[in-house]
């Protein structure tokens, strides 16, 4: 049947001389494979343009559900963004979500508040002028709500400890090696805090700043399967350090 939806451009993978494939996450039917063939003049090309990461269009497809991949039979810019593509520091920032959405919605299904929430955050990346060294960890922390393990730190007390398995703070010591100790348990209240309007006023160290995306990540590696090694941390670090 045909659809129009919108999607934000998460990653693609070279099919053969001809085609590529595209995993869009869309708003009607979550991650979503697309088979999109691609002229050979790629520099100049419109859909090249198009299938960057982190656009988002407007997709008319024929959805079929028992196809592995679907086609698209137009598409276009829903939101153009002014500086995303070209500002260096917000690049950077898109490089390493674009990457880390890829893995972390793989199997993803319709989530619409989800879905806003991405639209949003990537349209306030776009539109900011400074103090963006701290938007990753928002990004991150502001995401697990939507994927249902947001920090559950309504018990804290002094000397709980954060159980990363159950997302929520706990008196005595779990079972297991997933968990924060007291010293970052009792960092992660005031962590939450932050969120794009205020993250300009937390300063972290270069150090400390490395030190809560590795914690978050690890967070993400307990609740979603199968999470690998991103190539694009590195880049990341080196332009926030």
């Amino acid at each position: 049947m045909l659809e129009r939806t919108i999607g934000i451009v998460l990653h693609q993978v070279k099919y053969n001389d001809e085609s590529v494939i595209v995993n869009i996450y869309t708003l009607q039917h979550g991650n979503v494979g697309f088979l999109v063939k691609m002229p050979k003049q790629k520099r100049s090309n419109v859909k090249t343009l198009l299938l960057r990461p982190l656009n988002i269009l407007e997709l008319d497809f024929d959805f079929r559900p028992n196809q592995a991949l679907q086609r698209i039979s137009d598409m276009k810019l829903h939101i153009p963004y002014e500086s995303l593509p070209y500002d260096p520091v917000k690049s950077t920032e898109a490089l390493f979500l674009a990457e880390f959405l890829y893995y972390v919605l793989r199997h993803e299904m319709e989530n619409a508040p989800l879905f806003q929430y991405l639209c949003n955050s990537l349209q306030w990346l776009d539109r900011s002028q400074k103090g963006l060294s701290n938007y990753h960890l928002v990004f991150l922390l502001r995401l697990t709500r939507f994927l249902g393990f947001w920090p559950n730190i309504q018990d804290y007390d002094k000397g709980k400890v954060f159980d990363m398995r159950e997302a929520a703070m706990v008196g005595s010591l779990p079972m297991h090696n997933q968990y924060l100790n007291a010293e970052d348990s009792a960092f992660l209240p005031f962590l939450l805090r932050m969120d794009y309007a205020s993250m300009h006023l937390f300063r972290f160290s270069r150090q400390q700043r490395a030190k809560v995306l590795d914690t978050l990540i690890d967070y993400y590696r307990v609740h979603i399967p199968e999470f690998p090694e991103m190539k694009s941390l590195d880049v990341l670090r080196t332009v926030f350090s």
